[in-house]
């Protein structure tokens, strides 16, 4: 962490330096120095810019304060009186040598007082915008939180992709709460500069967005929503305003519910209670989600109703569903909210891109998958037995249409498939993204039900994808594993394996690629290391689940099938080390705490181990 600024030694105080500066100026204005983009007896074409640091030598030509000597040597009273000359000289030079000092050192002063300036700049509390988000500083931090009553604060770093994709939404969903004067408000500040903010708020990866309500910098609430600018602004105004409309009478709670495909209206006989409130803490996460509250004894009564009960309403499937309240456990947040996903989706779901979002969020333990060609007749009459499956599994098993001819098509190299395998069943455990595949598919309601229930007894294997090895996979100094070679490479008790787990449109991958490359010619002759790596888009393992690119693993040689994975910097030296050092890195000598860093945590300015890579 850099060390906070302070007077060196030899440096002048400001007052000092500000007379001295005001000296110098005075000089100039009384023409005894002549401030020029380039010295006399310099070429021309050296009169441009100059790069930080880089200071003028004196010419060879005359000194640019010469003129002001030759006028005193020109004057006509001065004719004959040499002794005055000498002394008009010497206090001339007197009075001119502690403000001047020659040009150079002018020029340094000058530097000092606009370095100073911009210094003066940032210690400021002033907030500055860039497309209305305010541009936050360790020092007008607490102004801004003090000035706005919800502040959401991205903290970025310059160099990060995400942070750069984000940047047009974030900009832009800042742009409509200023327009429709919204209390929130949005902020970011650069977490690789503003190294003391990003410790106090335990920022650790990019970016990371939080929520400061009413000026309190103890507690800031996580985003939660998604990362595009319709998501924000919804995230933001279920906080600025009441999360969920108080309804009042059986008129205005009708068409509320008609107003929308799905609603969720929660029938609360003391809206200050407990599970009441815990209601309102869903409305505000569930921003795609419509909700009503309601405590008039008429609307119970209209609604069947004689419980505290959260209503989730619906045009399709059953119209309505009750979630009770249960008097002795309350209403827990995290099972409502479950149960409002699961329900709120349709039995069966198409695979689209306006439906994706919906289907992945649900977190439903299993999808069920039927691929089909909706151009064809015969084909989408299966849906008739999948459906009549769907009903005994809600909540455990989500079941998906997929068109192999529209947005399904994209998914379908994940199970190693093409459009002509339809129409095909699979199964997917969401967990680990393991496959299942009837041995001849069967598309009757009974064989359905049959095959899901096995597969969630545990008595089906899944389905693993596998490439095939190409001829020279040995060969090369990383050798090309895939999901047949995979084990008797990687658990060779002789060999020391180290694997690179890759996607081949990962950029992370590709960056790390040379490094890899030169690892592997480094240890091309070792006969106990080997180097490789595997496409894991087209090759799958049993017990091994990949949730990032790249992923590295090590597997030392010996029984026991150890596996170690490596969590550190992606260059070749410190790869190097970790095979050494037997698949663990030295231990490094303790960081010595910094001048001026005095919270005893980690110096946030020092690059962490983990590298980036694309989650799954």
């Amino acid at each position: 962490m850099p060390v906070p600024c302070s007077p060196s030694p030899c440096s002048l105080s400001p007052s000092r330096r500000q007379g001295q500066v005001s000296l110098r100026r005075r000089a100039l204005e009384n023409g005894h120095l002549v401030p020029l983009p380039y010295r006399p007896g310099r070429a021309a074409s050296s009169g441009g810019p100059r790069a930080p640091g880089d200071r003028h030598n004196p010419p060879p030509g005359p000194l640019s304060w010469s003129s002001s000597l030759d006028n005193i040597f020109s004057a006509g009273t001065m004719r004959g009186c040499g002794s005055r000359l000498v002394w008009l000289l010497v206090l001339s030079l007197a009075w001119l040598g502690p403000a001047l000092g020659g040009e150079d050192e002018d020029e340094e002063v000058i530097e000092e007082e606009e370095k100073e300036k911009k210094e003066d700049e940032v210690l400021s509390d002033e907030i500055k915008e860039e497309d209305n988000v305010l541009v936050l500083h360790e020092h007008n931090f607490a102004r801004a939180l003090s000035e706005h009553q919800l502040l959401l604060v991205e903290f970025y770093a310059p160099w990060c992709g995400h942070c750069r994709r984000l940047a047009p939404a974030f900009a832009q969903a800042a742009t409509e709460l200023r327009n429709e004067s919204s209390p929130a408000r949005l902020g970011k500040v650069d977490a690789t500069a503003q190294t003391a903010l990003a410790t106090e708020f335990g920022i650790t990866s990019y970016p990371t967005l939080k929520l400061f309500r009413d000026g309190n910098r103890t507690h800031p609430l996580e985003y939660t929503g998604r990362m595009d600018s319709r998501s924000i602004v919804l995230w933001m105004q279920r906080r600025a305003g009441p999360s969920a409309t108080l309804l009042q009478d059986t008129d205005t709670t009708a068409a509320f519910i008609n107003s929308r495909d799905l609603v969720a209206i929660g029938f609360f006989k003391d809206l200050k209670a407990e599970a009441a409130q815990a209601f309102f803490e869903v409305a505000a996460e569930m921003v795609d989600l419509t909700f009503g509250v309601a405590e008039a004894a008429e609307l119970f009564q209209a609604y069947g109703l004689s419980a505290d009960t959260v209503c989730l309403f619906k045009k399709f499937d059953e119209r309505q569903t009750n979630f009770p309240v249960d008097p002795a456990r309350g209403l827990d947040t995290a099972e409502l909210t479950r149960l409002l996903r699961v329900h709120s989706l349709q039995l069966v779901m198409e695979f689209t891109n306006e439906t994706s979002n919906q289907i992945f969020s649900a977190k439903i333990p299993h999808h069920m998958l039927l691929f089909l060609n909706k151009s064809s007749p015969e084909q989408l009459s299966l849906q008739e037995g999948f459906r009549a499956a769907a009903g005994g599994f809600r909540g455990e098993v989500l079941f998906v249409v997929v068109d192999v001819t529209g947005h399904g098509a994209d998914v379908l190299p994940f199970f190693g498939m093409t459009a002509a395998d339809a129409p095909t069943l699979r199964l997917v455990r969401m967990k680990n993204n393991r496959k299942y595949q009837m041995e001849q598919d069967n598309f009757s309601e009974s064989a359905i039900r049959t095959f899901i229930q096995a597969v969630l007894d545990g008595k089906v294997k899944p389905r693993l994808l596998s490439a095939e090895p190409p001829e020279d996979w040995d060969t090369r100094p990383v050798k090309v594993l895939v999901g047949k070679t995979f084990e008797q490479v990687a658990f060779d008790e002789t060999k020391n394996v180290f694997v690179k787990f890759y996607a081949p449109w990962c950029p992370h991958c590709q960056a790390m690629e040379a490094a890899w490359e030169e690892l592997a010619e480094r240890y091309k002759d070792r006969e106990d290391i080997v180097i490789a790596e595997m496409d894991s888009t087209a090759n799958e393992l049993e017990n091994i689940t990949i949730h990032g690119y790249p992923t590295l693993h090590y597997f030392p040689a010996g029984p026991g099938r150890k596996m170690v994975e490596y969590k550190s910097t992606r260059d070749v030296e410190t790869f190097s080390k970790f095979l050494e050092n037997g698949g663990t890195l030295p231990e490094e000598p303790p960081v010595t705490k910094a001048p001026g860093n005095g919270t005893g945590k980690e110096d946030p300015s020092v690059p962490r181990t983990d590298e980036p890579r694309d989650e799954l």
